[in-house]
């Protein structure tokens, strides 16, 4: 692992709660800034892109969803940060939505900063921002999959159809890589989150159908008829071995 900490930017009000994870935080591999109102998380996020976004839901001048969108409708450098939604609703409404919005985890308040940190930490790995030791391929180049004009680029992490550029968070691409790796295998959704995410999905948490329907909206011609990834009633899905 890199010796370098990570930057955190954390956008909450709650000073109790803030102060307890950057003291909790730094004390692993992160360098963490707080701000706890929406207008200043947007300042301290154009001074200098963080690694990964730590978003509260409910903030004094604005909500965590509004931050969220802009942030993904950016042009910025930061529009593809890593972005770990905190939420005290109870309504699974809010975490689909953040997650739709471009959010690539969420964490439901009160929380161990255990899972915390474990949630930071896949998403660092997930968006390659954490330092791992990888095995070139044999041939020295780089590493792609195709399945008629999908193409997976596994060491740039982008996804294209018929050569143009589909945008997708970093949740999302390793999602769509699972599934390709387990081609023509139907798949529960709880084998799914455990395949991405390395733990059982928690009960009746369906945002694993929100995920899929952002990239089927990204790779699908007609997303209301896939050909990439189909759904298995009562199952779960498949990614099809034959496309195009």
């Amino acid at each position: 692992m890199s010796t370098a900490p990570y930057r955190l930017l954390m956008i909450e009000d709650d000073h109790r709660l803030s102060a307890m994870v950057k003291t909790y935080l730094e004390q692993s591999e992160f360098l963490c800034v707080v701000a706890d109102t929406g207008a200043a998380g947007f300042e301290a996020l154009q001074a200098e892109t963080p690694d990964v976004v730590l978003l509260d839901l409910m903030l004094p001048d604005t909500d965590g969803l509004s931050i969220c969108r802009q942030i993904r409708g950016s042009q910025a450098a930061y529009a593809h940060v890593p972005i770990l939604m905190l939420t005290a609703k109870g309504d699974p409404m809010d975490r689909i939505v953040g997650l739709e919005l471009g959010a690539d985890d969420y964490l439901p308040k009160p929380f161990e900063p255990r899972e915390l940190l474990a949630r930071l930490r896949a998403i660092l790995r997930r968006t390659g921002t954490e330092a791992t030791t990888k095995e070139p391929d044999r041939g020295g180049g780089l590493r792609s999959v195709t399945f008629g004009s999908l193409e997976l680029d596994l060491d740039a992490r982008e996804v294209r159809v018929g050569g143009a550029l589909r945008e997708l968070t970093a949740y999302q691409f390793d999602l769509l890589v699972a599934l390709s790796e387990r081609a023509g295998r139907v798949l529960t959704r709880e084998q799914i989150m455990a395949l991405v995410r390395g733990k059982d999905l928690e009960a009746f948490d369906r945002s694993i159908d929100v995920h899929i329907g952002r990239i089927r909206q990204a790779i699908e011609a007609d997303i209301k008829n896939p050909k990439r990834i189909l759904t298995v009633r009562g199952v779960g899905y498949v990614f099809a071995k034959q496309q195009d």
